[in-house]
């Protein structure tokens, strides 16, 4: 098992920054990859990105050249920097992680971009 515990998030202004962090525990040595998908109301859940350990980095279109994931293995948190967020960015974001087996989630944590 492995437990996911998001934080950040909250209100920006259009063009604004934001940052989340995602600390995990549990069965940690399993994990093949850390990330974070979002989900806008009234839509699916989307990818936004995530790493591997190789240190190998995918991002969602979308996304591209405004967020960064980046991973502290030492402290076992993968984080998402988020740069000249628009309106379209608003979502609950959740921190994901992928073992051998299993996908989990954290429980989410909530961003609005918006004037």
């Amino acid at each position: 098992q492995v437990h996911l515990v998001e934080s950040g998030g909250g209100l920006v202004q259009p063009g604004g920054s934001l940052s989340l962090s995602c600390a995990a525990s549990g069965s940690i040595f399993n994990i093949e990859r850390m990330g974070w998908y979002r989900q806008a109301p009234g839509k699916e859940r989307e990818l936004v990105g995530f790493v591997y350990n190789s240190g190998r980095i995918s991002y969602a279109e979308s996304v591209k050249g405004r967020f960064t994931i980046s991973r502290d293995n030492a402290k076992n948190t993968v984080n998402l920097q988020m740069n000249n967020l628009k309106p379209g960015d608003t979502a609950v974001y959740y921190c994901n992680c992928l073992t051998v087996s299993t996908m989990y989630w954290g429980q989410g944590t909530q961003v609005t971009v918006s004037s």
